[in-house]
């Protein structure tokens, strides 16, 4: 295991770059205590869902525009108006040392690059013999590269102006003639890095034969950091947010309700990865996980705190419930079947549709003649879904139901009483519990409610099992 740790600082707080500077990247920091590290850089907030669309209203990006056949060159607009962005971002970054001229001499680059590239594979489709969608995902990753390409040379550019010996560390495959897999790429940019003495700032976006992208989505700077841990055997991983992990949302709970969870393990990572609100994208964490390389999640903003570590094996001495978490927009899809009972495929045939529609399930719960799956799928694909399962099972009823998941998680779920006390306080609070999911292994128990109910439960679990909780 090496001595360095490899960190990874979020688009959220790169926008906000001198609290980067200050509170992680040189503060206090003596000369020699600069290295030993690996830093990888998401791009700026917003910027990707620029390139791409937005991650959560959906609204177009160039990407969109580009693969709609409708939108015509209006694509075109799109880029110049990320390439202005960008630039914009780089004269916010002037006074803390970002050489402007070199800058923006890099986003110009880099945007007419990518808006050449469209330009000759839109003209090449024009002829039949060369299709659009079979080239539309190599566009997509070469949309995703730019943004971070922007704020690591940025990051290497005011980190030099300042006296750090830093190097630019570009995995986005600019210009590069050679194809390599995701983890031969990574060999073949550190080898001659000694992290000892420099500092390296790492592209979040990877480019490789496997195509970060079409694997992990825009998981991929999680899946950059966790490869680059792993493969330089790091001694830590550390992960910049622009909040603690925390017992549960301080948007919903109160700042001064919420606690710093301080310890856990990569269970309890994996529950919130279900839930959408991820420490760190699931399969990131099953490479450190693997190579027992602990992470700690950290507050950008809070550098004193030491966060909180999640290791393989960690267990509370004590059982608690450490975090209360949930996810509203789940969608209950009930199959009740007569002809179910005392059959033994009758899942097996069911989940051939999920997979049909690539569609995975939150939970699900079943008894002689009905199974129920959770989903969190748009409203008209889960529709589609309903009606491929009909076509095999025609004397089904199948009933759509919106719903909300809530679940108590913790590291060491073993005390037999939290059960009964959660489901006595939602109970009090006069909350409906439309099912219960507990498993064996004693990580989590989890609540279906009514979507309405969603905020109430969490602030009456989290009271009831966390803030009134006595170890």
């Amino acid at each position: 295991m090496g001595n360095h740790t490899v960190e990874k600082i979020g688009g959220t707080s790169m926008i906000q770059f001198k609290d980067v500077l200050d509170n992680i990247l040189i503060g206090n920091r003596k000369k020699t205590e600069l290295y030993n590290r690996i830093i990888v850089v998401s791009a700026y907030s917003g910027v990707t869902d620029m390139l791409l669309e937005h991650k959560k209203s959906r609204k177009a990006g160039v990407y969109a525009l580009f693969s709609d056949s409708d939108s015509s060159w209006i694509w075109g607009d799109a880029i110049t108006r990320v390439g202005d962005a960008m630039c914009q971002i780089n004269a916010t970054l002037e006074p803390l040392g970002l050489d402007l001229s070199i800058a923006d001499r890099f986003v110009k680059e880099r945007i007419e690059g990518v808006r050449s590239c469209l330009l000759d594979l839109t003209r090449l489709c024009s002829y039949g013999h060369f299709q659009l969608d079979e080239h539309l995902m190599t566009v997509r990753e070469m949309l995703s590269a730019v943004g971070e390409a922007h704020s690591a040379h940025n990051t290497f550019q005011i980190l030099s102006t300042l006296g750090v010996n830093a190097r630019f560390v570009d995995l986005s495959g600019w210009m590069e003639t050679e194809s390599f897999s995701l983890d031969d790429k990574i060999r073949h940019h550190f080898c001659d890095i000694d992290i000892g003495a420099e500092l390296p700032v790492v592209t979040g976006y990877t480019q490789c034969k496997e195509g970060i992208m079409d694997t992990y989505d825009r998981g991929y700077s999680e899946i950059t950091f966790s490869k680059i841990a792993v493969l330089t055997e790091a001694r830590e991983g550390i992960i910049h947010k622009e909040f603690h992990l925390s017992s549960g949302d301080p948007r919903l709970i109160g700042a001064d309700k919420v606690q710093t969870i301080g310890q856990t393990n990569y269970d309890v990572a994996d529950q919130l990865s279900d839930l959408g609100m991820e420490a760190i994208h699931p399969q990131a964490a099953k490479g450190m996980r693997k190579s027992g390389i602990p992470l700690r999640i950290k507050n950008a903003f809070d550098p004193e705190h030491p966060g909180t570590l999640i290791q393989t094996d960690y267990k509370s001495e004590t059982p608690k419930v450490e975090i209360i978490a949930g996810r509203k927009k789940v969608t209950a899809i009930e199959c009740w079947d007569q002809d179910m009972v005392g059959r033994f495929n009758h899942d097996l045939e069911m989940l051939k549709h999920f997979a049909k529609f690539k569609i995975r399930y939150l939970a699900k719960d079943s008894n002689a003649n009905t199974l129920t799956h959770y989903v969190a799928e748009p409203l008209a694909t889960i529709k589609k879904l309903a009606d491929s399962i009909r076509e095999s099972f025609p004397a089904a009823d199948i009933m759509l139901k919106k719903v909300a998941l809530i679940s108590a998680i913790g590291s060491n779920m073993g005390d037999s009483g939290v059960l009964p006390k959660a489901v006595n306080a939602l109970d009090a609070a006069n909350i409906k519990v439309l099912a219960v999911h507990k498993c064996m292994r004693d990580i989590d128990i989890q609540f279906v409610i009514e979507e309405d109910d969603f905020e109430k439960s969490i602030c009456v679990l989290h009271k009831d099992l966390v803030e009134n909780h006595k170890d």
